[in-house]
């Protein structure tokens, strides 16, 4: 199956490395142009040079810069499509409710639902004008049952972007615009991820792995993949969907 994206652009957050990379690199391969976001502006310099990638440094908790931000992109052209692989676990690891603290629940709710609420809020005025766009959300597994990780700011999380996914669903479906999300399984997609899973242990390691059909991690293409078929013109009549990529899951 041939996915063109050519003359659409794209904005996709958490683009420095892992998931958010490699949903660039695909879309880029499909001919499309993407602005990609990230706060951390090192990592996004991995993408200098890269045809049709423009890079923009942002603290998606702030709605405020991201409203900046999304009028730097809008000033190039308008914008096809969003999705939204920015979130993880900001460094956090798992440990009893009573650790929990103020701080370190917004933190994760910052990064994992409100900077997708405030860049799909500063985009689609644009996509209405339109009368056509893609919403894609990179949420998890994490968001349809209890969190592997054990951190329960990003189970809580994940569950509210799944819900923000669907309620954007019904919101923007009739302006033409699709909104679906994709729900990863365990992908070692970076470092936190990668320390997680060596935290795990051996005998944790394999029961997770005897838990997925197909006998594997995840890797970055395993969701890049997804976001482009629900990116593309093939997925028309797809929208207020959570799709599961994750080997398969007992």
């Amino acid at each position: 199956m041939q996915l063109s994206f050519a003359g659409k652009r794209f904005v996709v957050t958490g683009a420095a490395q892992g998931i958010g990379a490699a949903i660039v690199a695909e879309l880029v391969a499909g001919g499309a142009k993407v602005a990609a976001v990230d706060i951390d502006g090192p990592g996004l310099a991995r993408l200098d040079g890269v045809p049709g990638v423009t890079q923009h440094v942002c603290d998606l908790g702030n709605r405020d810069a991201v409203r900046a931000m999304v009028a730097e992109v809008l000033s190039d052209g308008p914008v096809y499509g969003f999705v939204g692989s920015a979130g993880g676990v900001r460094g956090q690891v798992g440990g009893p409710l009573e650790d929990v603290t103020p701080e370190s629940w917004q933190a994760i709710f910052q990064a994992n639902v409100e900077g997708t609420l405030w860049c799909v809020q500063a985009l689609v005025p644009g996509m209405k004008a339109q009368g056509e766009g893609r919403v894609i959300t990179i949420s998890s597994g994490a968001g349809l049952k209890p969190s592997l990780t054990g951190i329960q700011a990003y189970c809580s999380a994940k569950h509210a972007l799944v819900g923000l996914t669907k309620q954007l669903a019904l919101e923007l479906g009739p302006k033409g615009i699709t909104v679906n999300s994709v729900a990863p399984g365990f992908v070692l997609s970076n470092p936190s991820t990668e320390r997680q899973w060596a935290a795990f242990g051996a005998e944790r390691q394999q029961a997770v792995m005897n838990n997925i059909h197909m006998r594997r991690l995840g890797a970055p293409q395993d969701i890049a993949n997804m976001v482009a078929f629900l990116a593309s013109d093939k997925a028309d009549w797809v929208c207020g969907q959570i799709i599961s990529v994750d080997g398969g899951h007992a």
